[in-house]
């Protein structure tokens, strides 16, 4: 799909839901909103039975007041179809289309998303009221585009009908029984399928192959479910309206990379902790996941990631006004920290900021999920502050338009490693209970570890990689990796990369199965490391090397290979009177490039040291891989930095190059104290009104950022 034509700079929007207020004055909201320089608003998505109250009997008309005032404004609107909260009317005509979970157990009616949207009656109804509510309005000249669904994948659905379509997609894919008998190695605990139909329920199976197809099929299912929903839009609304959804990252059935193939933009959610859970220092404490991001590295790494669905800019289509979640966790942004939170984003590969949502709602399951406007529909400090950033991303918008983040370290994920690690999770959380998040703990570990070293990253899968180049590249946890993916790593380090391979990368092939060689596998040549056993560390140990001297020591966490070099050198080893036998951390020359590996989840001071050698050890070979054809080149951080952070953990730098081929520097101080950067040659800074800097000190007030080029 073609790509949207670049914004002048930022937009910055907000949901706007007038038929949810008592007693709506959209004249009033919408020239509210255009004082604060918000030119987007998104509309329309959760109310199919506002849209359609009785079956077949639609009202449409209600919205266009909304869209006549918006233009008057030079608002553009994003218009959602309401397939994600289906009426009740529906749910009582067709109970049939409740999903039904593992265990036979039905969705009850009552929250969204309970419908099995795979079904012909429901994607009967689904087409009739997107025809309606699309064909309507998806051409009045304030829509800029049409968001299809909200949040996608919500659900593994088991409903009956799913399943015999999962059996014929096992069919296609494997031919016959006997095949996926030997692909599954069903001869175990006699799973042996003498006929398609004697294949069991995803219910209780405990196959890994078997679960990482059904979490395969399930993405499908959703990605086909937005395809279906795009190609009907296209016929109704003009070739130049964006599609898009919102998506969010953690829903169990989503493949971000396939989907976002049949959209025009990626969008998706932002939501962080605010208060003391946004202040960044040097404590080495678990990453917490989840939908809420934690901290300031959880917030980029969330960005980065939005960016790698399409290796192209992202619209935050969600993103905190105030407080999230229930009425139990009202962490209201102490002040700066929204302005902080936006211009992170926008440095990471945001062109759209929106808020959701204008006003906190007085009714339903989201009461106290905040708005821009309180319950009493009154101005207050969480708008200003809204306010004062729209004036400041529009005095700034030239300067943004355009934007390309840069990165130096690539992280090459994928969706089957993270659903094979779910099934089986190589990590505890307690010492004995599996955790299902292990995939996502480990990358998170290793972009931390990045980021203090003043690394900017970006992601690939297995399948982009390679369309985009960077000098530094990490396969965390890179369980399925198939013979292709290691040739394609094995060449990236043989042609002058540095690559950082972690335990469980390699282990398994692509159908999820343990290899039968000695571990890495395909990788072992190149990592210069083998290994026959590995252990749980239960508690922490400690680690010698890569800096460490006196009683200064790094922790190893949860995991230790036993690696045996074969020509690798070691950089660390355990401080441990069993596992002292083995390296940590080795690395290997092989080719022009290095294979760094790395055996164990390393606690923060020793994730930051590896890679603060690594850095060093990429600037000092100072060449980078050549391009492939037709390749994107990842832009890395240049050689003279314009901001140095000294080191201080409360203080970070990212930076992006804008259309007119100038760099930014996004400095954060993320503390609730005062802190300096040093800005090393003349710039201008661009946040703030527009001025010239000389060398020196760039001070930040608390929660405060700087935008200089």
């Amino acid at each position: 799909m073609t790509p949207p034509p670049p914004s002048p700079g930022i937009r910055f929007g907000t949901a706007y839901y007038p038929e949810y207020q008592r007693s709506p004055d959209p004249e009033r909201d919408l020239g509210l909103m255009a004082q604060a320089k918000i030119d987007t608003i998104r509309v329309g998505e959760s109310v199919w039975s506002t849209w359609e109250p009785r079956d077949g009997e639609f009202d449409l008309d209600w919205l266009t007041p909304v869209l006549d005032a918006a233009h008057e404004r030079g608002i553009g609107v994003l218009l959602g179809t309401p397939t994600y909260a289906v009426p009740p009317w529906l749910q009582r005509k067709h109970p049939e289309l409740a999903v039904v979970r593992a265990g036979g157990v039905r969705v009850p009616w009552g929250a969204r998303q309970e419908a099995d949207f795979t079904s012909p009656v429901f994607l009967r109804h689904a087409e009739r009221v997107i025809r309606a509510v699309v064909g309507r309005h998806g051409g009045h000249p304030a829509v800029i585009g049409i968001q299809l669904d909200n949040e996608p994948g919500l659900h593994l659905i088991h409903n009956e009908p799913v399943f015999e379509r999962f059996t014929a997609w096992l069919a296609e894919r494997y031919g016959d029984v006997g095949r996926l008998n030997e692909e599954w190695g069903l001869a175990y605990w006699s799973h042996r399928l003498g006929d398609w139909a004697e294949l069991w329920r995803p219910d209780g199976n405990t196959t890994p192959s078997y679960d990482l197809a059904w979490r395969r099929f399930q993405a499908e299912l959703t990605t086909r479910f937005i395809a279906w929903q795009a190609e009907l839009v296209r016929e109704l609304v003009p070739g130049d309206r964006v599609l898009t959804t919102c998506l969010a990252y953690q829903r169990p059935a989503l493949d971000d990379v396939r989907l976002s193939e049949h959209l025009t933009v990626t969008s998706g959610n932002a939501y962080y902790l605010a208060q003391d859970a946004l202040i960044r220092d040097a404590e080495d404490r678990p990453a917490e996941l989840g939908w809420f991001a934690s901290g300031p590295d959880a917030l980029f790494r969330a960005a980065d990631r939005m960016y790698g669905s399409k290796q192209r800019r992202f619209w935050v289509t969600e993103t905190n006004a105030t407080s999230i979640a229930g009425s139990q966790l009202n962490l209201t942004p102490y002040d700066g920290q929204l302005r902080q939170a936006a211009w992170a984003l926008v440095a990471r590969g945001a062109e759209m900021i929106s808020y959701w949502h204008w006003n906190t709602l007085h009714d339903g399951a989201e009461t106290y999920w905040g708005g821009i406007l309180g319950h009493a529909m009154t101005p207050g400090r969480i708008h200003d502050e809204i306010a004062a950033l729209g004036a400041e991303l529009d005095r700034a918008g030239d300067d943004l338009a355009g934007l390309t983040p840069d990165a130096d370290v690539g992280f090459v994920c994928s969706p089957d490693s993270r659903w094979a690690l779910a099934f089986q999770p190589p990590l505890t959380l307690d010492g004995r209970d599996p955790d299902r998040d292990s995939y996502e703990r480990i990358v998170a570990a290793f972009y931390q570890g990045a980021s203090d070293a003043g690394m900017q990253a970006g992601f690939v899968t297995p399948e982009q990689f390679g369309a985009r180049r960077f000098p530094v590249v990490v396969a965390p946890a890179l369980y399925c990796l198939s013979a292709a993916t290691a040739g394609a790593l094995t060449a990236y380090a043989r042609d002058g990369g540095h690559l950082v391979l972690t335990f469980r990368t390699g282990y398994a092939d692509e159908e999820a199965r343990a290899r039968a060689e000695v571990a890495p596998g395909p990788l072992r040549e190149a990592a210069g490391v083998r290994y026959l056993e590995y252990s749980t560390l239960p508690g922490p140990v400690p680690v010698r090397g890569l800096g460490t001297h006196g009683d200064n020591r790094h922790w190893a966490r949860h995991w230790a290979d036993a690696l045996e070099p074969e020509g690798a050198e070691v950089l660390a080893r355990y401080d441990h009177h069993h596992f002292g036998r083995w390296p940590a951390v080795t690395e290997h020359r092989v080719g022009r490039g290095t294979v760094t590996y790395v055996g164990t989840l390393p606690g923060r001071e020793l994730a930051a040291a590896l890679f603060r050698r690594v850095a060093a050890r990429a600037a000092e070979a100072d060449r980078r891989p050549a391009p492939v054809p037709d390749a994107t080149e990842a832009r890395g951080r240049p050689s003279a930095a314009l901001v140095d952070a000294g080191g201080q953990p409360q203080v970070t730098v990212r930076s992006a190059v804008n259309a007119r081929g100038q760099r930014l520097w996004f400095v954060h101080n993320w503390s609730d104290r005062e802190h300096a950067a040093t800005v090393t040659r003349p710039a201008v800074e661009i946040t703030g009104p527009r001025r010239p800097l000389g060398p020196g000190p760039l001070r930040l007030a608390p929660f405060d950022v700087r935008v200089i080029t």
